[in-house]
């Protein structure tokens, strides 16, 4: 995972609408860019409807939120439009980003190992910094968790 206070990595991604988003070009505002494995499964689907559901507060603290799988972008438009997710979401099927912001690794289910995406967040400063980085993240409480980071920047 990135540290605190190292400059973010940039990125160019497509969203959910095939419409680039530049990490450069959110400069000047808390950027929140959290990972997830899957579209429309349980986790992930509770995950960004918790940000859906507070969206007010994310958009008064001036947040922009990224979420990134390695979906494509018709799977992130029919997840955004299924669940009326007010965010955007990155297509990184090649885990490009995904990998270079570390929310890629070893987990584990069952007792067995496998390479997936770890579901994380980084909050990047309105200087582009990292300012905050949760490397495991509990989907119920990933709003509230970011929120009260993104309030302290301000």
């Amino acid at each position: 995972m990135l540290e605190v206070g190292q400059r973010a990595p940039q990125f160019t991604l497509q969203d959910q609408d095939g419409t680039e988003v530049s990490l450069q070009d959110l400069a000047g505002s808390p950027v929140v860019v959290y990972f997830y494995p899957k579209d429309d499964t349980p986790g992930c689907t509770t995950q960004a409807c918790g940000i859906r559901d507070q969206w007010s507060e994310f958009e008064e603290a001036g947040a922009v939120v990224l979420g990134i799988s390695p979906d494509d972008v018709d799977s992130h438009g029919r997840f955004a439009a299924k669940n009326d997710l007010p965010h955007r979401l990155l297509a990184d099927p090649e885990r490009t980003v995904i990998e270079e912001y570390g929310a890629w690794g070893t987990k584990s289910m069952y007792g067995k190992e496998y390479q997936g995406v770890i579901r994380s967040t980084v909050l990047v400063g309105p200087d582009g910094k990292v300012a905050e980085v949760w490397p495991k993240i509990q989907p119920k409480k990933h709003a509230d968790a970011v929120l009260g980071a993104i309030r302290a920047l301000t």
